[in-house]
């Protein structure tokens, strides 16, 4: 009599659709630092408070702002309450890209890439734009945060009175919890360019260098 715990288990089916879409953007390559995985991971997370509070404030229109940005209505094409959304996505997916730069989908297009599907990525094509994204995004934030600490605008004009670090209270201190981290968008992003770039330059793949041909068998004794 054959029992049940015997019979052979059904072979685990692959992940579809969105479950293994998640799962191949978030695999990480062989030879990645766990400090470099976890500054990686950590980045789409520095930009979601400041993208949480827009949305709060400008779309749903809750009292963060004191009525400062609140007033400034639409843009002329867009109502504000759809363009901080959209803007807020834009910003999470840029900060999400730093993912790549660990993952298989950075060393090699991926296959819904017409004309590259299965192309290695060049290295140049990576750690250029990814130096100078983090080289901006370390130089504004910090400038914005000097500027705005002394009371003044990025133009160097006095803060409004109705914008929140102007109001000196629970709000402030909301607004600064939600948009310092912003911060550490660029070093971080530096830190994980490097680390990509130490890899690929270490691959015999990125670096030309000449792989050892397996022995042919000639000339043996036997």
């Amino acid at each position: 009599m054959t029992l049940a715990a015997d019979l052979p288990l059904p072979p685990a089916r692959p992940p579809r659709g969105l479950r293994a879409a998640w799962t191949a953007a978030h695999t990480v390559v062989p030879g990645v630092p766990r400090w470099v995985r976890i500054a990686a991971f950590a980045i789409p997370f520095t930009v979601l408070p400041s993208s949480a509070w827009r949305i709060a404030t400008c779309t749903f229109h809750a009292p963060l702002d004191g009525g400062g940005v609140q007033e400034s209505g639409n843009l002329g094409w867009l109502p504000i309450e759809l363009y901080v959304v959209l803007l807020s996505v834009v910003s999470e997916v840029l900060a999400f890209a730093a993912v790549g730069l660990i993952a298989p989908w950075g060393e090699v297009f991926p296959r819904w890439i017409p004309g590259l599907r299965g192309r290695r990525v060049p290295v140049a094509a990576a750690v250029v734009p990814a130096g100078l994204g983090a080289a901006v995004l370390t130089v504004v934030p910090l400038y914005s945060a000097v500027m705005l600490a002394g009371g003044r605008t990025l133009t160097g004009q006095p803060l409004d009175a109705g914008i929140p670090l102007a109001t000196h209270d629970w709000r402030t201190v909301v607004l600064v919890v939600c948009y310092a981290p912003l911060l550490l968008w660029g070093p971080m992003l530096a830190a994980v360019t490097v680390g990509y770039w130490r890899r690929r330059r270490g691959n015999p793949l990125d670096a030309g260098a000449a792989v050892p041909a397996a022995p042919s068998g000639r000339g043996t004794r036997r």
